[in-house]
């Protein structure tokens, strides 16, 4: 199942750099890219959660994959895909071109050190990228949500107002709010987790865990 996950969004991802480069190279604008590549996008990126499934198989922490995967799945479905109005904005490409590099790098990584072939600059890149990416990514998602609250904050969206006959109410405004917010406990847990796997991995020693 491993193998099978790490083929799939090796490719996944791949397939989507090239089409956002080839969109880019045509329009000479990033607006109407995430249009472009939304199917792609939403298949690769729900498809991440048979990496949940692969943790509880193999017993390792779900913690990290955890929060990528629901973050991430998060921000298509239940931002960029349901408010069309923010698709444009620059942050959402930030954080697609985060996402897509780090995936390729992650999955590069993964596949060559199964191969027991693992080169050292896929090594060097995947423990020495994420100290600028996950920052940038992190703060693309954070002002596409941001953008996204006008919006939310207008038309009511996914929200539930009393009275109704199940005498509850949800606020999808507020509760974006509180999803920002949990970018501030989860994210560094995030990090530093990855900084302590840099100091592991690029010390020499063998043992990588996999659910980073």
């Amino acid at each position: 199942m491993a193998h099978l996950l790490q083929h799939c969004h090796d490719t996944g991802w791949l397939v989507l750099a090239i089409a956002m480069i080839q969109f880019y190279m045509q329009k000479g604008s990033h607006k109407g890219l995430y249009k472009s590549i939304q199917k792609t996008l939403k298949y690769f990126q729900t498809f991440a959660l048979l990496e949940l499934v692969h943790c509880l198989i193999v017993h390792t922490s779900m913690l990290v994959t955890g929060v990528q995967v629901s973050s991430r799945i998060f921000m298509v479905w239940f931002i960029t895909q349901s408010i069309k109005q923010i698709q444009n904005e620059e942050s959402v490409i930030l954080f697609l071109v985060v996402w897509t590099v780090t995936e390729i790098t992650r999955y590069s990584f993964y596949t060559f050190n199964l191969l027991n072939h693992l080169p050292y600059f896929i090594k060097w890149a995947r423990y020495n990228l994420f100290i600028i990416l996950y920052p940038v990514g992190a703060a693309g998602e954070l002002l596409t949500i941001y953008a996204a609250l006008p919006y939310v904050q207008k038309t009511g969206m996914y929200s539930l107002r009393l009275p109704n006959k199940y005498n509850v109410s949800f606020d999808y405004y507020y509760f974006l709010l509180i999803v920002m917010a949990f970018y501030i406990p989860l994210f560094p847990q995030l990090y530093f987790h990855m900084l302590r796997q840099r100091r592991k991995v690029l010390l020499g020693e063998v043992i990588v865990e996999k659910d980073d």
